[in-house]
């Protein structure tokens, strides 16, 4: 991601959040050259993705992941790191996930760096595992 600081001037960001799921490569990669180009002086897009699915983004808060796993695959490995904590299991929309996440946040920004440097030069749908999740978060972290 290029750097989006510039002179005294105020820009406005749009931060757009998917992932891979089982959309077509081509359609996954397009999205991202899309907040590209589209992208002017005034208004940035940031293309947030994760490849597959954001409980990628929620297991790199426990471990280091460079296994291309099938999003189904996500939710029974989150579970086993919540129970070993004795925080219950996983599933979609628990309202207390960022809380829980929350504490290991900076150990998720460090694994989802070392999965950009392993990525280098891919595409994003190549680009499994892989999430940008790590540059929404560490922009508004000092407002968390």
């Amino acid at each position: 991601m290029k750097d989006v600081a510039r002179s005294n001037n105020v820009y406005k960001h749009v931060w757009l959040v998917f992932d891979k799921d089982d959309f077509p490569a081509e359609n996954f990669d397009h999205t991202v050259e899309l907040c590209e180009a589209e992208s002017t002086e005034e208004t940035r897009y940031h293309p947030i993705w994760s490849n597959q699915c954001i409980e990628l983004w929620f297991l790199l808060h426990f471990m280091f992941l460079q296994s291309d796993l099938h999003r189904d695959e996500y939710w029974p490995k989150l579970s086993e790191c919540l129970k070993a904590r004795n925080l219950g299991i996983y599933y979609k929309n628990r309202t207390d996930m960022f809380d829980i996440l929350r504490p290991y946040m900076d150990d998720a920004i460090r694994n989802a760096k070392m999965l950009v440097e392993i990525n280098t030069g891919r595409t994003p749908s190549k680009s499994a595992p892989g999430t940008m999740v790590h540059y929404l978060i560490r922009t508004l972290k000092p407002y968390l």
